[in-house]
């Protein structure tokens, strides 16, 4: 790095080459260890790395306060090299030191030990909490990840343009913030959940290629891999078709993953909606394991075991010992369990079979089954000696879902072991149910995502056979985000609206400014979106995007280094023509 006027190295930078320069560096006292009556040994860290100084022991440094030590490079003595850091060879003798701030006893160690310290303590001093290694590998991680992209959206063609931050209010989507206008009491802006109107309009604009690393805001209920403000890539290309949207925007994560990593991930691999569902129980699966579902609702085709009779869908897992031993070997209390675990994900009800000896199931109801059913599902699933099968019998909706759901219970590792496995989702469902209140179907993207071509026959007589022009993109089961084909012709968004129950006047109404420039020459356009918080935290090995975020706010929406949210002086909501209702009575 290039010196400054107060230091001619960074900390982690010193090698053996460097021995006999005189250095300055800075930064933040670390460790510091008595060596007799007079030395001392400091870890002098910084972003980089750290340097041991052997500095006067009567110098006055504690941990965390900020220096400047001059000295000398030398090599460490026989018998005390450090192969666990970078500059294990080599220590800084000779020193002076210059302390440049106090500090005070830091609330938790700056190091690996903090974290094993409450969450809420750690956000209280983010500013702190920044300063270990992990927090600083994670945000530059995060900086790397962002520039990548960058490079290859433009390199691309792509034009990175900013869109507004106060838009008007589209509740259609998720919960919005909303921002009060003091030149008009009454009236209120949104904060932007995506730039997806704009991006569109752009399009209309002939701008051709867009994209922006954007920040985002949807007040819903947090987690793992939600904040109420998230990063992301958004894109929107016109005269494309499905594979060029994936294609650009898959060369984007591959660069991504490939400076964060040093290795390029192979080509990002493809499955249709129904396959994920059908395989794996899942819209996002995690392929760094196998334990796919199995079909076998025609080994049951004519059983008389009540539980299975009729059933419009049976499938099943098979969790083989050599795989999986220890769920293999579950005992009555842990399968309880797991039957508790499927009813409460919507299923009636789940059958575990055990393979003993010569083939033989040991289960509950395998005394209902015919010998020709027990050959049957043994040839089906592959199944030996010591493995367990689990089999769910139900509607195909359910079916899927449950076994998918005890599939990821079972196999799925934590995210920073394994090799990264990309995979875009497609031909989503244009529809994914009806509305018992209307009658209505319920869109599974948005209105504006575009039917697939060979299914418009479709789309008035069997609606949620319809399949749409969207994707998903997926890395090791987290969804990273999503896309569409976007509908720029008027007549069809115009059936679409009317298949939805939305009526002429009420697009307007709602979603005019936005459709209105439709009018003018629309080109085919499609886009897409993923959370570069997602996948910089999956990067990174982190399960939690909150450490890779500088300031997050906690899984209840707080900040406990700013206490926000706050109450607002009486005066500033009289300004905006506000004021607070009383809380409910008995509350």
């Amino acid at each position: 790095m290039t010196p400054t006027a107060m230091r001619t190295h960074m900390c982690g930078e010193l090698r053996a080459g460097d021995i006999g320069k005189r250095v300055s560096l800075c930064g933040w006292v670390g460790r510091r260890r008595e060596h007799g009556e007079h030395l001392a040994f400091v870890d002098l860290r910084d972003h980089t790395g750290i340097t041991q100084c052997v500095i006067d022991n009567g110098a006055d440094v504690r941990s965390e306060y900020v220096v400047r030590i001059t000295g000398v490079v030398r090599a460490r003595p026989e018998g005390t090299v450090n192969e666990g850091i970078a500059t294990g060879a080599v220590e800084v003798g000779e020193c002076t030191v210059e302390v440049l701030n106090v500090a005070e006893p830091p609330p938790f160690p700056v190091d690996s030990r903090a974290d094993d310290v409450d969450e809420a303590v750690r956000l209280k001093h983010r500013y702190i909490d920044i300063r270990r290694e992990r927090m600083q590998r994670n945000l530059r991680i995060r900086a790397a990840v962002n520039s990548a992209i960058r490079r290859e959206m433009e390199k691309n063609g792509f034009l990175e343009v900013e869109t507004p931050f106060l838009m008007p209010s589209t509740p259609e989507g998720a919960r919005e913030f909303l921002v009060p206008s003091r030149k008009e009491p009454g009236s209120f802006f949104a904060l932007p959940q995506s730039p997806q109107l704009w991006k569109q309009l752009l399009m209309v604009s002939g701008i051709d290629r867009y994209y922006q690393i954007a920040r985002c805001l949807r007040d819903e209920d947090l987690r793992a891999d939600r904040q109420y403000e998230f990063m992301q890539l958004d894109a929107e290309m016109s005269f494309v078709s499905q594979d060029d949207v994936l294609d650009y925007i898959g060369r984007a994560v591959i660069a991504a993953a490939e400076a964060v990593t040093g290795s390029r991930p192979p080509e990002i691999e493809r499955i249709t909606w129904r396959e994920a569902m059908e395989r794996f129980g899942v819209d996002k699966p995690d392929l760094r394991f196998g334990l796919e579902l199995i079909e076998l609702t025609g080994v049951f085709a004519s059983t008389e075991f009540k539980a299975f009779a009729g059933a419009a869908s049976i499938k099943g897992l098979c969790v083989r010992a050599a795989e999986y031993p220890e769920a293999a070997a579950y005992g009555r209390n842990k399968l309880d369990a797991l039957t508790d675990r499927a009813k409460k994900l919507g299923a009636k009800g789940l059958v575990w079979m055990k393979v003993g000896p010569g083939g033989e199931l040991e289960s509950p109801v395998a005394k209902f089954l015919t010998d020709a059913e027990r050959a049957a599902l043994l040839a089906a699933t592959g199944a030996a000696e010591g493995d367990l099968i689990l089999i769910v019998a139900d509607e195909w909706t359910s079916t899927v879902e449950v076994l998918g759901q005890l599939r990821n219970d079972i196999g799925r590792p934590p995210v920073y072991e394994g090799p990264y496995r990309y995979v875009w989702v497609t031909e989503f469902p244009l529809f994914v149910g009806v509305d018992k209140t209307t009658g209505k179907p319920i869109p599974g993207h948005h209105p504006f995502c575009h039917p697939h071509p060979d299914d418009l026959e479709l789309f008035e007589t069997e609606p949620l056979k319809v399949r749409a022009l969207a994707y998903d993109l997926v890395l090791n089961g987290w969804e990273l985000g999503s896309g569409s084909i976007r509908i720029h012709e008027p007549e069809l968004q115009r059936r679409v609206f009317n298949n939805l129950g939305i009526t002429d006047e009420e697009a307007d109404r709602k979603f005019g400014f936005f459709l209105q420039p439709f009018k003018f020459g629309a080109p085919p356009h499609g886009g897409f979106a993923f959370g570069t918080d997602r996948l910089t935290a999956i990067l990174a090995g982190e399960e939690n995007i909150r450490e890779v975020i500088a300031f997050p706010k906690t899984q209840s929406g707080s900040d406990p280094m700013t206490n926000a949210p706050t109450p607002v002086d009486a005066s500033h909501l009289a300004e905006l023509g506000l004021r607070i209702l009383p809380p409910p009575a008995g509350s």
